[in-house]
């Protein structure tokens, strides 16, 4: 019986522990745009590897496997001229060859100003880019987003070409 009892003494300790350190966590709730400029003499993403003499009539197919870097601004409305609030910077693969129009992203978005100033948080995952709207999982920060996890709702707010303003809707849970 004694045994038992400190067993579950144990496990009473353990649970009031972890219920204290995630009582500790917070939620942070933002909205930002993106702005992933693809063409002209000031582009914030540009291809840096894709098959070379393929073509295709299917416009997925003769993407696939692009891939970009950028180095993309973010503001809080979605006006270029709107005040820069820091930057996305990452890599982004044309994905799919099949049906839809997809990304791999990783990206880290990184604050320069305001509340987050100095803070960032990682996104890696699948964007469907022509659905409505994308959920990517964010999977780290550093700053006060340290250990940082949730997930961001990205929708397409205006589209000009290959251009396009992305607007974010960010939860994150961190410390």
């Amino acid at each position: 019986m004694a045994l038992s009892g400190k067993f579950l003494f144990l496990v009473g300790v353990l649970t009031l522990f972890c219920t204290t350190e995630a009582m500790k966590s917070k939620v942070t709730r933002m909205q930002f745009y993106m702005h992933d400029i693809v063409s002209g003499p000031n582009a914030t993403a540009v291809p840096v590897a894709g098959r070379s003499n393929f073509t295709s009539p299917d416009p997925i197919k003769a993407v696939f496997g692009s891939v970009f870097v950028m180095d993309n601004p973010l503001t809080m409305t979605p006006d270029p001229n709107s005040t820069v609030i820091g930057r996305a910077q990452g890599i982004y693969a044309m994905s799919s060859q099949q049906d839809e129009f997809s990304l791999l992203m990783t990206l880290t978005y990184g604050f320069t100003s305001g509340p987050y100033n100095g803070s960032s948080f990682s996104v890696l995952g699948r964007n469907p880019v022509m659905s409505e709207v994308r959920e990517m999982p964010i999977v780290g920060g550093t700053g006060i987003f340290r250990l940082a996890r949730g997930y961001c709702l990205a929708k397409t707010s205006s589209m000009d070409q290959m251009d396009a303003v992305i607007g974010y809707n960010v939860t994150l849970l961190h410390y």
